[in-house]
Order: C-alpha cells, then structure tokens, then sequence
C-alpha cells in the first residue's frame, strides 16, 4: 500500500483503493467511487485539521458547534437548551454537560428567561464570541490554503456542484442531520 500525499503511512492510494473495490465488487463505477473516496478522506482530513486549531484555542469541536449556532442564530447571540440540543442532533442531558462546561469557561451565560421563569436561554458571551472570530479567522486562513490551485470560476463550479449532492442527502435522508450514535 502506498502514501498519498500528505497521507498516512499505509494508507492505500484512491487509486489502489478503487482496484481493490473493483477486485471484490465488479459492479463498482470507479468514477462514482473515486469521488465518494475522495470526498470522505477530504471530510475527514478537514475535521482533523479544524479539531487541531480548536484545541490550540483551548476549546473542543464540540465547543466550537454551540457557539458556531448561537452565532448563526442572530444577535444576540441566545438560543434555549433544548433548542440548541435540537440543531446540534444532541440529547438534553448531552447539552447540559456541554452548557455547564462552556460556563464555567466564560464562553456562554445561562440564566432565566425574565419573560417566562421556567424558560433558561444560552448567551454568547464577549469572550465566546472572540473565541469564535479566532477559530474563524484560523479556519479560513485553512480553507484559503485549501483552494488556493483552484480558479475562482472552479471554487465557483465546485461550490455548485457539492451544494446539489449535499441538497440530494438531505432530502434522501432528512433525519441524518445529527451524530451518527443518535442514528444507532
């Protein structure tokens, strides 16, 4: 088996990969399989270099997801538990644990709704929305690296092209938003 660039050790080519597929499943198309394989590595090679700049920010991916939706959600920046559990495919409990840590790092406020006592909202605060800009600005400098062979005109094709297969997935498997355990 060989390297592929930047690769693991031992980590087959695509190339090697697809003919072995093609070896033990002769009705595999190795253009279809060549752009699965290569979509799946990329996807995992990019988690990994983003868990990477989070934890030299001192927070998690796990982290980085509720303050990414909190700032998705508009200023202020608050979103209800549940609510928040709901986008992030996360149990309550699961999010209780996560809120708790994140405020006892400065990174959220938990307090009552004043407008209904027995409703609790999640807020961003200013050091959670700093850390989220950093993990930003690390990120795109990242994806900037990323695309840097790439024309506008392909970034622009490429974009297109993911955002149709990306839309196919999600009507073909609408529940498959959250973790893969909450599949199980």
């Amino acid at each position: 088996m060989g390297d592929t660039p930047g690769g693991r050790l031992g980590e087959p080519t695509l190339e090697e990969q697809i003919a072995a597929y093609q070896r033990e499943f002769q009705d595999l198309d190795p253009q279809v399989e060549k752009i699965v394989s290569a979509l799946s590595r990329l996807n995992r090679r990019m988690n990994v270099a983003y868990s990477r700049q989070t934890a030299a920010l001192g927070i998690s991916n796990a982290e980085w997801e509720v303050l990414k939706a909190l700032v998705l959600s508009g200023a202020p920046y608050r979103m209800g538990p549940s609510d928040l559990a709901k986008r992030l495919g996360l149990t309550p409990a699961a999010m209780t644990h996560r809120i708790d840590r994140m405020v006892t790092e400065g990174l959220v406020t938990r307090e009552r709704d004043e407008s209904n006592r027995v409703r609790v909202i999640v807020e961003l605060t200013p050091e959670g929305r700093g850390m989220w800009l950093e993990a930003m600005r690390l990120a795109s400098g990242f994806e900037e690296d990323l695309l840097q062979d790439l024309s506008a005109e392909e970034r622009t094709v490429l974009g297109e092209v993911l955002t149709r297969l990306l839309r196919r997935v999600e009507h073909a498997q609408p529940d498959a938003g959250g973790r893969l355990s909450d599949l199980d």
